[in-house]
């Protein structure tokens, strides 16, 4: 029976037939691995996600975690899938060898990711995070920090999460308040609060790694004020056991529309609830230099991003594999031209609509699949090539399609799952269906880790001017050169490679009338169309990549691969016309609108 979280189909297609997944395998990075380790683990991730992440989803959903007043309760089931997890050694796949992980390519940690966030995006948080945590700290921490904090992350024994927002400072992290002052010893204390922290206390596992930015007294202004902390939930004594609890307390937890089943915070720091050592103060541990922090902690927000992008990618894969089976099983109607009601019904995707909505979902999630596992080769290209000149490249392709990977899959692998609910008509709207919990669940992500207008911001403000436009033109050149390879092949290829050859003139040409006038206000007043249309363009480039690697092959998979593409260049890319003309006239009906008049 064909799984209903991804298809198996689609992701070897993706990683062996596109991206040649098993290349890297000559790359002393990845030489311990080959395509059958590859595969196996591929297939344990299903596996463990079909058996132990999924079956507790609805579960997850409707007995969200619980905070008494002392301690945060969570469903047992979370707990066991977890340990599983750890068990397998799923959650140690991607991470290096030095630290006991198997270091198997990004992009293939990424797609064995995928099977978890679609079975169950509350549970999988967990995991995800603390790889995230524990990259920074590879990154930026000391020998001691890895040592202490990371390999119990990597083994599974402690988990990890970022604390950046405020009550007062969600995306405006200049003016966080929270404070970190010496302790006369050599460390720190941490005094202060934050809001919406994902992960931010339970009891599934020994112990909780909190990054959590503050500002040391007499600092710069600003964000260039801003160091980061290691605070845990526990101490850590010497020989790497448990200690006593740190001064770090939830206040009470948030209660959302979707994602339910990861615990959400706000965590109170050093207000007195415990003294460890005796003392006031929530103990911290500085990372790397003083009023570094937001630089460091961009290498997990960055990737985080792209996990986002990822997790919705998931959420809406998963709703359009369910709302395509049960598009085939639900008898309802008869063909046009055939009005006799003695005649037997027909399965619903024998309804055009059906098949439009259909293949709208298919084109959203296969496109934004293919561009999130484009994002993971690139941090494998950037970690492994030989060539610095090939690193520096994959490194700037990722910057700037950075916003655009957070934020396309987003909106639109919502809309996926807005029209999976539909296609299920009057049942999709019911709990009892799938569906329902799946659009809840991703309307989070055009939020989470930078809304969708500050990673517009991102892209027209800063991606698409810094020096002097490079990250652009190198992202307008590499789409380019497989507009040339597909008008080679003649057919639907080549025109298609023609309507994205105008569209990328158009991004580049766009951006630079945007800041025409040289004033920030006026280009970035219209930078949110700027994203979506760049995101509709990117994936329009990944399509055209899938159909140069299908071409000559026959059977449905190709042809349904065929007709999503077709899809997206007939129906979704001409979108991007009137909206690069919206930006490119700097229109200023938001900009000049008052406040009083909304």
């Amino acid at each position: 029976m064909e799984s209903t979280l991804l298809s198996a189909r689609d992701l070897h297609f993706l990683l062996y037939e596109w991206l040649d997944t098993e290349a890297l395998t000559a790359r002393p990075r990845y030489s311990d691995h080959s395509r059958e380790t590859f595969d196996a683990a591929l297939e344990l991730a299903e596996r463990v996600a079909t058996d132990h992440f999924a079956p507790h989803n609805k579960a997850n959903d409707a007995n969200e975690p619980r905070f008494d007043g002392e301690r945060v309760h969570v469903i047992p089931e979370v707990r066991k899938a977890l340990e599983v997890y750890a068990e397998t050694g799923l959650g140690a796949a991607g991470m290096p060898s030095s630290v006991g992980g198997a270091q198997i390519p990004q992009v293939v940690s990424s797609a064995c990711g995928a099977y978890f966030q679609a079975a169950n995006l509350g549970t999988s948080a967990y995991p995800f995070l603390t790889s995230g945590n524990a990259r920074l700290l590879l990154a930026h921490g000391s020998p001691e920090q890895v040592d202490t904090w990371v390999l119990p992350m990597v083994e599974g024994r402690f988990t990890g999460t970022m604390c950046l927002s405020e009550p007062q400072a969600g995306s405006s992290l200049a003016d966080i308040t929270t404070r970190a002052e010496e302790d006369g010893e050599g460390g720190y204390r941490v005094f202060g609060n934050k809001m919406w922290i994902s992960g931010g206390d339970h009891e599934l596992t020994e112990n909780i790694v909190h990054l959590v930015l503050a500002k040391l007294p007499g600092g710069p202004p600003g964000v260039k004020g801003i160091s980061l902390f290691v605070v845990p939930k526990y101490l850590v004594e010497a020989d790497g056991s448990i200690g006593e609890r740190n001064d770090v307390v939830p206040a009470g937890l948030n209660h959302k529309m979707g994602y339910r089943g990861t615990v959400n915070a706000l965590l109170n720091f050093g207000e007195g609830k415990h003294t460890p050592g005796g003392r006031p103060g929530a103990v911290g541990y500085l990372v790397g230099e003083p009023h570094q922090g937001l630089r460091y902690m961009f290498h997990m927000m960055n990737g985080a991003r792209i996990g986002v992008g990822a997790g919705a990618t998931a959420v809406g894969y998963t709703g359009y594999l369910k709302s395509l089976a049960y598009a085939r099983e639900r008898l309802q109607g008869r063909p046009l031209g055939d009005k006799d009601p003695a005649r037997p019904q027909v399965p619903i995707i024998g309804h055009t609509d059906v098949r439009r909505m259909l293949l709208a979902q298919k084109s959203y999630v296969e496109g934004a699949l293919a561009l999130v596992l484009y994002c993971a080769r690139l941090v494998d290209e950037a970690a492994s090539a030989d060539d610095a000149a090939e690193r520096e490249r994959a490194n700037l392709l990722l910057d700037v399609l950075t916003p655009i990977a957070k934020s396309w899959p987003s909106q639109w692998c919502v809309e996926a799952n807005s029209l999976a609910i539909q296609v299920h008509g009057g049942y999709g709207y019911t709990r009892e269906y799938d569906v329902e919990q799946h659009y809840r669940d991703n309307r989070l992500n055009p939020i989470h880790e930078g809304t969708h207008g500050i990673q517009a911001l991102d892209l027209l403000g800063r991606k698409a001017v810094q020096d002097g436009g490079a990250r652009l033109a190198l992202l307008v050149e590499t789409a380019q050169r497989t507009a040339d390879r597909a008008r080679g092949l003649g057919g639907p290829e080549a025109e298609y490679a023609d309507l994205l050859s105008k569209a990328l003139v158009r991004t580049a040409e766009t951006a630079a009338s945007a800041w025409s006038e040289g004033d920030p206000a006026v280009a970035l007043a219209n930078a949110t169309p700027y994203l979506e249309a760049v995101g509709h363009v990117v994936v329009a480039w990944l399509w055209l990549e899938q159909l140069v690697a299908a071409h000559g092959r026959s059977g449905g998979f190709y042809e349904g691969k065929r007709a999503a593409a077709a899809y997206f260049f007939r129906h979704e890319l001409p979108r991007t016309g009137p909206q690069f003309d919206l930006v490119a006239s700097r229109d200023r009906t938001v900009l000049d609108v008052s406040p009083d008049v909304l």
